[in-house]
């Protein structure tokens, strides 16, 4: 066992990890940031297996105002990180369906939506059945439609330019994997790796995914996050995907354009919907059981698609509430979490890490307050829950 210090240790090097690390030392820190990642090739993380968009039309205020500023971390990357720093940031909008029994709940998120700066449009059926002719609307309530800020991108492009970013900095990214974390005198000590690494730190940062609830038990602790299996279909369909936002029907179904093609999926059922624990095999019943027919009820044209691949990833899934868990732990104070985002992470990573940069380096937040995500409402057993959760 060899020994070493940093000043803070993240557990886990996806976005989350990676924008925690790299707003720390764009902010000044003097410590040592040390990331440690099991797998640097990232071919099973959240990250790079997620359907890589960003929306601001969630029910819970602080998810819209985080998205806000993951749009303008976006936007500013050339600044960031250089001008050919590109992500492929594709505008298209969300367009979020309600039944007609959800049309007054869509109502009330989108007067908060808007007060909260989101650029976001109240559709009406007819209004719906207007712009976009190939949708179904014969029995939906309302739509939600992002006019601006909203949309897909290379979620690899970016976790690779933040990654790259934080190491220009300074930060280390250490392949291990973290099996033991030391704590006492209520305190956090030291994380010990796989590889028989001793690392003492000053905080440590669990930013794990869909580990999260296990690094966490290191440290004695319950949290509530579990890995969630979902599969992502690549399709080819007779319908013309240009200027198609990413829909988002109220069976739970969403489908958006990708290339030529498109890329879809649909939750399991809830009794079909066990923790995944290293299961990547995608779910191809899902398709014809339940997929293909939401899609094709919705998008008439869908009733002929042909499937070219299919691929699973794993959510991070907060089954208290299904919103994020930010903050420091209140007998561990400085042990902290970036936890449970429920399907979000990729496009909360950006405003979790410059929230848990400042944490640690002022000892509350300064630019943004994500204080109503801490651990509180997890030990109160007092759920806050996000109900646009797909």
């Amino acid at each position: 066992m060899s020994d070493s210090r940093a000043g803070v240790v993240i557990i886990g090097g996806g976005i989350v990890g990676a924008c925690t690390a790299y707003f720390l030392k764009a902010s000044g820190y003097s410590g040592s940031v040390v990331a440690i990642e099991r797998d640097p090739t990232y071919r099973f993380a959240s990250t790079t297996l997620s359907a890589a968009s960003i929306r601001t039309q969630f029910s819970h205020a602080g998810n819209v105002r985080m998205s806000l500023f993951g749009v303008q971390f976006i936007r500013s990357l050339k600044e960031r990180f250089g001008p050919e720093a590109d992500i492929g940031f594709h505008e298209g909008g969300y367009l979020i369906l309600a039944g007609r029994d959800g049309a007054a709940a869509l109502a009330t998120h989108h007067r908060m939506q808007t007060a909260e700066g989101a650029d976001v449009a109240l559709l009406m059926p007819p209004e719906l059945a207007a712009r976009f002719p190939w949708l179904n609307t014969a029995d939906l309530g309302a739509g939600g439609f992002g006019r601006s800020n909203e949309g897909w991108f290379d979620a690899h492009a970016l976790l690779t330019l933040v990654r790259k970013g934080a190491i220009g900095l300074g930060a280390r990214f250490l392949h291990d994997e973290a099996v033991a974390i030391d704590t006492a005198s209520g305190a956090v000590r030291a994380v010990r790796t796989a590889k028989g690494e001793r690392i003492a730190a000053g905080h440590v940062v669990n930013a794990a995914g869909p580990s999260a609830a296990r690094v966490a038990a290191m440290a004695g602790i319950d949290l509530p996050v579990e890995a969630r299996k979902r599969t992502a279909f690549m399709l080819r369909a007779p319908l013309d995907g240009a200027g198609m936002p990413l829909l988002l029907d109220h069976s739970g179904a969403w489908i958006r354009p990708e290339g030529t093609g498109f890329i879809a999926g649909i939750a399991p059922d809830p009794a079909d919907d066990p923790a995944a624990d290293g299961d990547f095999e995608p779910d191809m019943d899902l398709l014809e059981a339940k997929l293909w027919p939401a899609l094709a009820h919705r998008i008439p044209a869908l009733e002929q698609l042909r499937v070219q691949r299919a691929w699973a990833g794993h959510y991070e899934m907060s089954v208290l509430d299904h919103n994020a868990i930010i903050g420091p732990h209140p007998d561990l104070p400085n042990f902290i979490f970036a936890n449970g985002f429920s399907g979000h992470g990729v496009q909360h990573g950006p405003a979790t890490g410059r929230g848990v940069a400042e944490l640690i380096m002022l000892g509350g937040y300064a630019s943004l307050d994500l204080s109503a995500f801490g651990y509180e409402r997890v030990a109160a057993g007092r759920p806050m829950p996000e109900d646009a959760i797909y």
